[in-house]
């Protein structure tokens, strides 16, 4: 194919083809078991941000549930940038967007047959952010919801790899969302202490120290740990440790990290309000400020401007 097309392409096992080519088995244990992982960033201002970082997590992710994607990690990001590269013209000049890598264990053949193809099922693959319907947060702040539903433990499953295997999470957030659809799910460990949410992490802000999950009980967002940094270098205690939803009602300020958000103020928890409301706080507004330094981008610009006028 062209080096560019009219629609966005996606790499699909050995070839970068239109999106509409990629043509997934039912028979593939991504799709009948959640046996896949996936890994994804964003760009700013066009561009890709950790690549690196997010790549050697995904390795992780595979060497945890013993899948070998058929290729290293300098070729899956060579793929992931050629892929973006041949996306961009696609891209408005105030838009970016999320580049993602996902990788199955293949295809079970049916009975008496042999397989479709051997190996695993990789796909890289390029999404736009959806900066309209996440800009309300940044200007009024993200109301968080804590379901009945527990995260998965990491005696049971490992937390810290990011699979396909989202249930457990996807049923918080319904719950969570059963009686206000706009609010964001966080789910509690089975010890009753905060996790995290769908590709987001939670940081509570008492009398300057900031304290975020422990790594062992959630997903170590690569935005967490940018969070992490940019606290520690800006001269604030950080801590990991356990949360409990007591922290959070008295807490003077509480944000989310995610990829596409970076770090996004949280203006209640299960209908308490943050402090006094206003978002976002002191701390989390040095924190926005140093991110966007740091990625050299106003993404919280980005975000409001996409707010009705």
């Amino acid at each position: 194919m062209s080096s560019l097309s009219n629609q966005r392409v996606a790499y699909f096992n050995g070839s970068i083809v239109p999106e509409s080519e990629v043509r997934v088995s039912f028979r593939d244990r991504g799709f009948k078991y959640g046996d896949a992982v996936f890994d994804m960033t964003r760009t700013f201002g066009h561009r890709v941000f950790k690549l690196k970082e997010h790549i050697d997590r995904f390795y992780n992710s595979l060497r945890y549930v013993r899948i070998d994607p058929g290729m290293g990690p300098a070729e899956m990001v060579r793929l992931s940038e050629e892929v973006l590269e041949r996306n961009m013209h696609l891209l408005g000049s105030d838009d970016d967007y999320w580049l993602g890598q996902r990788v199955s264990r293949g295809v079970d053949a049916a009975p008496g047959e042999t397989r479709e193809r051997e190996g695993a099922t990789v796909i890289i693959e390029c999404t736009p952010l959806p900066l309209k319907s996440r800009a309300r947060h940044y200007r009024d702040g993200i109301d968080v919801v804590v379901p009945p539903t527990r995260r998965t433990p990491p005696e049971s499953l490992s937390p810290r790899a990011k699979t396909h295997n989202y249930l457990n999470m996807i049923v918080g957030e319904m719950e969570a969302k059963a009686e206000d659809p706009n609010v964001w799910a966080v789910l509690l460990d089975t010890s009753g202490n905060l996790a995290e949410g769908i590709g987001s992490n939670i940081f509570v802000v008492k009398d300057g120290v900031i304290r975020t999950p422990r790594a062992k009980f959630v997903l170590p967002g690569i935005s967490r740990q940018t969070a992490i940094d940019l606290a520690r270098a800006e001269g604030f205690v950080m801590e990991e440790a356990d949360i409990d939803l007591f922290d959070t009602y008295i807490a003077d300020e509480v944000f989310l990290t995610s990829t596409s958000l970076c770090i996004c103020p949280v203006r209640s928890v299960n209908g308490a309000v943050v402090a006094d409301g206003k978002v976002p706080g002191p701390v989390t507004k040095r924190l926005l400020d140093a991110y966007c330094r740091f990625v050299d981008f106003d993404f919280v610009g980005q975000y409001l401007r996409r707010l009705p006028t």
